[in-house]
């Protein structure tokens, strides 16, 4: 499969909705059918400043593009720039994220892929030969099922100016930039074996078929280490069903553990090199810039790999409760292993108690916690922090860096009581 062979995977929205979300952003009719040519609706939502996904959800012109350029209804979750749906972890009870309430994190318009003209591209100097493999021939493959959930390097973005008092940049997303989900797929180490990858590699490198995003494809390099490991999947299905078209049919990588840019969507191609590989997405975008982050190799700072621990209550943001005994619940996971213990605590920290672990926590799954609170009249505030089986706790305070990665102090949340 050639790089002329993908344009069966683009996608653009009504260009009346468009246009009349480019006028209300102040461009003129020239401006914007020069930028509809040259690089279609992303090029026209990139040019009005990321004004369209302010979290405004009640805005219909935006609600009206929203709905031209992802597949699934954005009436259940917060509204973000850059074609983003939070998640409302108050909207979430079980250890499974359902696939209409699984957060979205794009870099342009979801393309609408035709699966019977796809083709996954495997080539490069560190294998034996090129090999282009059908989606009936990846099914035919020994299939894997594992639980993991997947989060944006930028879940809790917004904490850096809610507590530290200096707004990092990038969406603000809150606490839902996550999902917990049952994939099925084939190990990647399978499929880059069947291209007789060879001891000299070094990097692999997944391209999606999204031309609409940064680099006419986003994309992400594993260190091979990673790509190698049996649990390093390429999932086509989602909680049982094939994968949903805003969240990569018809193929996605699933990378357990590791932050949601290397999770690559609408995977059309692997490049397997013998030297290490470096994209946009780890020397400048996914990478901890700031003081506490010495450059290394052609990146700018520490480019962002694993996730970190952290926990937060299925609650909104602030919550409002009843008074007397109320049960309220949560999620904690972290890249290192299973959650042992969560703690939590109404009076800022000073005295924490146990929360009760749900049972359930395969693979790579996050933890449900339970605890009971007797909810007084006024304004409170609870805390969480969770500890892992490798003895990872929630820091107290997490350096900042300029984008906003792998915020994980304990979130303090503000909750009024009437």
């Amino acid at each position: 499969m050639t790089n002329n062979d993908t344009q069966h995977a683009t996608s653009s929205p009504n260009d009346e909705s468009l246009w009349r979300f480019a006028n209300a952003n102040g461009m003129d009719r020239r401006e914007f059918l020069r930028l509809l040519i040259i690089g279609g609706a992303a090029a026209v939502i990139t040019a009005c400043s990321g004004n369209l996904f302010t979290g405004d959800s009640a805005d219909p012109t935006a609600t009206a593009v929203r709905q031209r350029l992802l597949f699934k209804d954005p009436g259940p979750f917060i509204a973000r720039d850059d074609i983003g749906l939070e998640a409302r972890l108050e909207n979430l009870h079980d250890l499974i994220t359902p696939n209409d309430l699984f957060f979205v994190r794009n870099n342009g318009p979801t393309p609408d892929i035709d699966v019977s003209n796809w083709q996954l591209s495997i080539e490069g100097d560190a294998i034996t030969e090129s090999v282009q493999l059908s989606y009936e021939e990846l099914q035919r493959l020994p299939s894997r099922i594992l639980v993991s959930y997947l989060e944006c390097a930028g879940n809790h973005r917004a904490m850096f100016g809610i507590l530290q008092g200096r707004e990092a940049e990038g969406t603000q997303w809150e606490r839902g930039a996550i999902g917990n989900g049952e994939w099925t797929g084939v190990s990647l180490r399978d499929v880059l074996t069947v291209a007789g990858i060879t001891d000299a590699a070094v990097s692999v490198l997944l391209v999606g078929l999204d031309t609409g995003a940064p680099e006419n494809g986003f994309r992400y390099v594993l260190p091979v280490e990673k790509a190698m490991d049996s649990d390093t999947l390429l999932a086509y299905s989602l909680n049982g069903e094939p994968l949903p078209k805003d969240h990569g049919f018809p193929l996605r990588a699933i990378v357990p553990g590791w932050i949601g840019s290397s999770h690559i969507k609408w995977l059309g191609r692997i490049v397997v090199s013998s030297e290490q590989l470096w994209t946009r997405n780890n020397t400048t975008s996914y990478v901890l810039i700031g003081g506490d982050y010495p450059p290394e190799g052609e990146a700018r700072g520490k480019p962002v790999t694993a996730q970190v621990i952290k926990s937060a209550l299925a609650l909104s943001w602030p919550a409002q409760l009843s008074q007397g005994q109320q049960r309220i619940h949560g999620y904690a996971h972290s890249p290192a292993g299973p959650i042992s213990r969560v703690e939590w605590s109404a009076d800022g920290g000073r005295t924490w108690r146990n929360a009760e672990l749900s049972r359930e926590q395969p693979d790579y799954s996050w933890a449900r916690f339970e605890f009971t609170w007797s909810a007084e009249a006024g304004e409170h505030t609870i805390m969480t922090r969770a500890t892992d089986t490798a003895g990872n706790t929630q820091p107290d305070h997490v350096p900042f860096n300029e984008k906003g990665y792998l915020f994980n102090q304990p979130l303090p949340h503000p909750i009024r009581v009437s």
